[in-house]
């Protein structure tokens, strides 16, 4: 796969490059794919959750019992 890139794109990637210690270009485009990707899982995550109902209020009394929950050995 060729990528072309504008002057002031290229720049920026070549010092992404250089200030991230990636190796080649090669690399640092394939981070940003691997980021895209888990931010697609994300995103599919989020919107199901939202179409799954009505959702509760979020306060400090819920989190005291999940964290009840979850502490409790039973």
């Amino acid at each position: 796969m060729n990528i072309s890139l504008p002057d002031d794109l290229r720049a920026f990637a070549d010092a992404q490059v250089s200030s991230h210690s990636f190796a080649s270009s090669s690399e640092y485009v394939r981070e940003l794919i691997r980021r895209d990707r888990e931010n697609a899982v994300v995103r599919e995550a989020v919107l199901e959750g939202m179409r799954s109902g009505e959702g509760s209020e979020m306060n400090a009394d819920y989190f005291r019992t999940l964290r009840a929950r979850v502490n409790d050995p039973s």
